[in-house]
């Protein structure tokens, strides 16, 4: 078998046109019809990239769409271990080839969902959007002059309005010089901070022991929820801020150990993304939980007149309208009268 391929090289190198090169590689070059994948000489001559992140670069290019491409899953099909390939993905990684980013979906699960750009150098150029040029429109049809309108005065020539609009450029490109903002942001751009621990007002004793038993009991409920003894003591503050706003246990560890990713491989960090960003709301005291009280309308009582005995409404006994009316005009005497 190597004779008749060793055999096929020569027959093939003998038919090369023109001088070859006394030293270094010789190509032999066969266009493909099928089974190809095109690879730009930026990745297969990056300086920065070990052999291994080329080569496995290239083997994620050539599969199809949707394919698994985690440690494991390229650990199963590959000859290189585990840790040569995860070294290999940081590294295009780093060098903004490959992007993983975790995403929840609509159930609640955390899923990791990996990106693969060929060329990602093209992501920062600028967009510029070239519009293919508007159809030629064919000249209106000439009609001859009738003998009345051709002996009649030429009324002066008007400017072609209607030609320098066609001729108007409808859209103009931008500028190759007009900032460009990347959508996708670099692999080195910095990420914010995460938010901190929940911690609660008072740590008291009581409080700590029931957290450190709630997070220590954890690995009953959920095998993979194994914790150490450190990391035990970092999230029972959190543990403690939420049993002090008087959240059951049951409900603690529901939301700790509910819909657990597949495989978990940092289980404090997830318990410590679930206690800082699940964590519920005080209880509200019985002073806001009360009916707002209604405003009081103040009632007008009725009282009777002292002159005529007709009830009215006044704030305080005396004589009506009337009364007040006919004293005003003929006096207190003839009105007691």
């Amino acid at each position: 078998m190597d004779t008749s391929q060793n055999t096929a090289l020569a027959r093939a190198l003998t038919e090369l046109p023109g001088p070859l090169p006394v030293r270094g590689v010789i190509h032999i070059v066969i266009p493909h019809t099928d089974r190809f994948t095109v690879v730009g000489n930026h990745l297969a001559q990056h300086a920065g990239l070990s052999t291994t992140a080329v080569g496995l670069a290239v083997r994620i290019q050539s599969l199809p769409q949707g394919t698994e491409i985690g440690i494991k899953a390229l650990a199963a099909r590959l000859s290189e271990g585990e840790k040569l390939i995860a070294a290999a993905l940081r590294e295009l990684e780093a060098h903004g080839y490959l992007r993983r980013a975790r995403t929840r979906l609509p159930s609640g699960r955390i899923v990791t969902r990996t990106v693969f750009c060929n060329q990602p150098t093209a992501l920062l150029r600028p967009r510029v959007v070239v519009r293919p040029p508007a159809p030629p429109q064919p000249p209106p049809p000439v009609q001859d002059p009738a003998p009345e309108a051709a002996a009649a005065p030429q009324a002066p020539a008007l400017p072609d309005v209607q030609h320098e609009e066609e001729h108007a450029p409808q859209d103009i490109a931008p500028p190759h010089n007009a900032p460009f903002v990347p959508l996708v942001p670099p692999p080195t751009a910095p990420k914010p901070p995460r938010p901190p621990l929940p911690q609660p007002g008072e740590l008291t004793p009581e409080l700590d022991r029931a957290a450190t038993a709630l997070l220590s009991d954890l690995r009953r409920h959920a095998h993979q929820l194994v914790l150490s003894e450190n990391d035990i003591r970092q999230l029972a503050p959190a543990v403690a801020a939420w049993l002090e706003r008087d959240t059951h246990p049951d409900t603690i560890r529901h939301t700790l150990t509910n819909d657990l990713p597949q495989p978990l491989r940092h289980p404090a960090k997830l318990l410590k993304h679930r206690l800082t960003v699940l964590l519920p709301p005080p209880l509200p005291g019985a002073d806001d939980l009360a009916a707002p009280a209604r405003p009081r309308i103040a009632v007008t009582p009725f009282q009777t007149c002292d002159g005529c005995e007709r009830a009215f409404r006044a704030p305080t006994p005396g004589h009506c309208r009337d009364c007040r009316d006919y004293r005003n005009q003929h006096g207190p005497t003839q009105a007691a009268a």
